[in-house]
């Protein structure tokens, strides 16, 4: 057993020493002058329960885990147009990204893992972290952008925030392994006049890049998207207006088509495969070629500590039902004295 010590010692001392103090006083005074002290005795057993529970006293658990010198970057389309549903059947494409993001993250375990979202603007949604739930728990929550708000799709929008990621992760940590994902439909709307449809930038990153994929979703026939205002009654699956294409005559509902076209440029800026996502399918293949280092003999053993408070927490619980049980008949007595 260790002491993981929620304050420093002398913290603890500093604050519960005068207490305790105090404590043994009132219970040497009642004694002597009422010839009970009970009451002090359990006001000190109280800050004796709150002295262990800052001590945090702990018992060893071992756990086994995966390591890699892989960082692993996600960067996810979120634009209105990824709510098109034409993924497997009459899906969202958001549904194929939830389901590879899961996908890569099981098939690189062990790794760092970031997010980068997109939308109208980009941002870091999840700094390098190894808790791959953490990513899991995004993926579930991913949503397409409010409707009110989009102002287009633009594939360029996340290059600043990507490269800004892996340049402090090459600065950081020059000797692992960078692997970059981007998970997008390719669509331009944003109305730039660009040959390379945003993609030329991504070539000045690619040589902090050692490995990844473009995957893209959607099809040529295009789908349609449902409106969101941010609550769970608009969006895919539900009966939400259909967003409009303002620019055609009688603006009938919004269609949107993947740009393999962008997306392959985009890849080979990168300098990645690209691959189209039409439905859940294993990403194993989209992994195979990557070359990572994995710790000794491929696992490691890391010891951890787990807390043991219930115990002394549940001895302080009962103390104070037990004073505050004692307070209330105390005052009822003085009540019943003063009436």
């Amino acid at each position: 057993m260790i002491l993981r010590l929620v304050w420093p010692a002398w913290a603890l001392l500093l604050v519960l020493g005068p207490l305790l103090a105090l404590c043994v006083a009132g219970w040497w005074r009642a004694r002597r002058v009422e010839g009970r002290g009970g009451g002090w005795l359990r006001r000190a057993a109280m800050v004796l329960a709150t002295l262990v529970i800052g001590l945090a006293p702990a018992v060893p658990a071992e756990t086994t885990r995966v390591e890699t010198n892989a960082e692993v970057f996600f960067v996810v389309d979120r634009t209105g147009s990824m709510a098109a549903e034409d993924y497997d059947g009459a899906q969202p494409r958001l549904a194929g990204v939830r389901h590879d993001l899961v996908a890569l993250v099981e098939a690189l375990p062990g790794a760092r893992y970031s997010v980068i979202g997109f939308d109208s603007q980009a941002s870091r949604q999840l700094p390098l972290t190894t808790d791959a739930r953490a990513v899991r728990t995004w993926a579930e929550t991913l949503r397409q952008e409010i409707t009110r708000y989009s102002a287009g799709s633009a594939l360029d929008r996340p290059r600043d925030a990507l490269a800004e990621a892996l340049e402090g992760a090459a600065t950081r940590n020059p000797g692992n392994v960078r692997l970059v994902f981007v998970l997008s439909d390719g669509e331009d709307t944003s109305g730039a006049e660009d040959p390379s449809g945003g993609t030329a930038g991504f070539a000045e990153v690619a040589g902090l890049v050692d490995g990844g994929a473009v995957l893209g979703y959607g099809t040529t026939a295009g789908g349609r998207m449902r409106s969101y205002d941010g609550t769970e009654a608009t969006g895919p699956g539900t009966a939400a207006p259909w967003i409009i294409d303002e620019g055609s005559p009688g603006s009938p509902p919004a269609v949107s088509r993947i740009d393999e076209t962008n997306l392959r440029r985009l890849a080979a800026a990168l300098e990645v495969p690209y691959a189209h996502r039409i439905a859940p399918t294993p990403v194993t293949d989209l992994v195979a070629g990557i070359d990572v280092e994995v710790a000794a003999d491929g696992r490691r053993d890391v010891s951890t500590f787990r807390d043991v408070l219930w115990p002394a927490a549940a001895v302080l619980a009962a103390l104070v039902a037990a004073e505050a049980f004692a307070l209330a008949a105390r005052w009822r007595r003085l009540s019943e004295v003063a009436a």
